[in-house]
């Protein structure tokens, strides 16, 4: 019976979760760049919302970029390792 969680898996989801922060970075560094560059606030208080949104949409992006990559190299690794 093999064990739940291989060693091979494991290294395979830490370059996994390497390459979805490596992801991460890219996608929000571009995405918020633009964001920015559109920004039309008037005041403090509609530049303070748009930084809001814009944390909100780094945090989703983390989400779903970062641990379903580690997911994805968690597998791979384990089918190339045993």
């Amino acid at each position: 019976m093999s064990s739940l969680i291989s060693p091979a898996g494991v290294v395979g989801a830490c370059i996994g979760a390497l390459v979805g922060w490596i992801n991460f970075r890219i996608v929000t560094g571009i995405t918020v760049g633009k964001l920015r560059g559109l920004d039309r606030s008037a005041n403090e208080a509609e530049r303070a919302e748009f930084e809001g949104k814009i944390v909100l949409l780094r945090r989703i992006v983390f989400v779903a970029t970062v641990p379903v990559i580690a997911g994805v190299g968690y597998f791979f690794g384990r089918t190339l390792g045993g």
